[in-house]
């Protein structure tokens, strides 16, 4: 969503006039890009929104992004950031993935085609040919569908899917693909009282991190539901300026490690280290070779190596201004974030 600037008035007499404030956060290092995704079909318009990583980790330099045109559908791009397919679909928002214990790569991003209702868009990644074929909506419950993660990911195929609908309610669902048959379950997690969308999943303790766009950083029991949540980060203007949109994880060891958030309204990421939510620093992705990036939706980080320009990992950052061409994403070395900020 994008950020709204507040506008204050002077009045003096039966005169006055007005003036447009933008809000900066503390200081932030700034990276460069080494890549940009192809823009999305939809142009003039807020599009792009979020991305997610497929890592080949037979060759790394292989891997793809599938990433969200939320007027069109979902792309599946090289990370030359060539478009390798496009799967039309209506008004999908977010978007992530999981790869099943039999190695099916299984996408699911949030169906908002029905503003009342909360779908989950399913689809499966074919890794060598860079396609992707649809599986099928299931439904969640009311609301309409925004943010979207995956959870835990069973032994015997079963997976977790969260959904974060703009009401504010968390809902957990858990699937099973039989065939051609989608198996389904849907509970009432937890809830935030205002807009969230972001949300990201931490396997090692099961806790779930949710974006609440003008709040902050909540994590919360993401395998059992009622339990009371706890505010990670504010939104401060200091590191967090609303909007708070996506969300993304750099795990280290047994529960170390970063969160990332987009700081949308100043155009900056923040990071907070692991476990305890401690502020780390914050940074711009800078124009260079490629474009900066402004208004940023959903991010994404992989960790590993995606081969020699991304030895550690990779980070991908929507861009919501990248005139003269439609919306994109933009890639970025994990590398080159930590040496920026000075971590370990």
């Amino acid at each position: 969503m994008r950020n709204t600037i507040a506008m204050v008035m002077v009045a003096a007499g039966l005169s006055a006039c007005s003036t447009t404030t933008p809000i900066e956060g503390l200081p932030a290092v700034t990276v460069t890009a080494l890549a940009e995704t192809a823009p999305v079909g939809t142009a003039n318009e807020d599009a792009a929104d979020d991305p997610a990583i497929w890592r080949n980790a037979a060759n790394p330099a292989a891997s793809l992004i599938v990433a969200t045109d939320k007027k069109g559908g979902l792309y599946v791009y090289d990370l030359s950031g060539a478009q390798k397919s496009f799967l039309p679909a209506d008004r999908l928002n977010n978007v992530d993935l999981l790869t099943l214990p039999d190695g099916r790569v299984i996408v699911a991003a949030s169906d908002r085609s029905d503003e009342a209702n909360i779908h989950i868009y399913l689809a499966e990644l074919d890794t060598a040919r860079a396609t992707l074929a649809p599986l099928g909506r299931v439904p969640v419950g009311a609301g309409e569908g925004y943010g979207i993660c995956k959870g835990d990911v069973a032994a015997d195929g079963r997976f977790v899917i969260y959904s974060v609908p703009k009401e504010g309610t968390i809902y957990r669902t858990s699937l099973s693909l039989a065939g051609g048959d989608i198996a389904a379950s849907t509970d009432v997690l937890n809830s935030v009282d205002t807009q969230p969308e972001g949300c990201i999943y931490d396997e090692r303790s099961g806790t779930l991190y949710i974006g609440e766009e003008d709040v902050g950083l909540w994590a919360m029991d993401g395998r059992n539901a009622g339990n009371p949540k706890r505010m990670v980060a504010p939104v401060d203007n200091r590191y967090l300026v609303a909007d708070l949109e996506g969300l993304a994880i750099a795990p280290e060891g047994a529960d170390g490690g970063y969160l990332l958030a987009s700081s949308q309204g100043d155009n900056a990421y923040a990071l907070f280290a692991l476990p305890d939510g401690r502020p780390v620093g914050r940074f711009r992705i800078a124009a260079g070779t490629f474009g900066a990036t402004e208004e940023t939706d959903g991010i994404e980080l992989a960790l590993g190596s995606f081969g020699p320009d991304y030895p550690q990992g990779l980070f991908i950052a929507q861009d919501g201004q990248n005139a003269p061409a439609a919306q994109n994403f933009k890639l970025v070395s994990w590398q080159d974030i930590k040496a920026a900020l000075e971590l370990p």
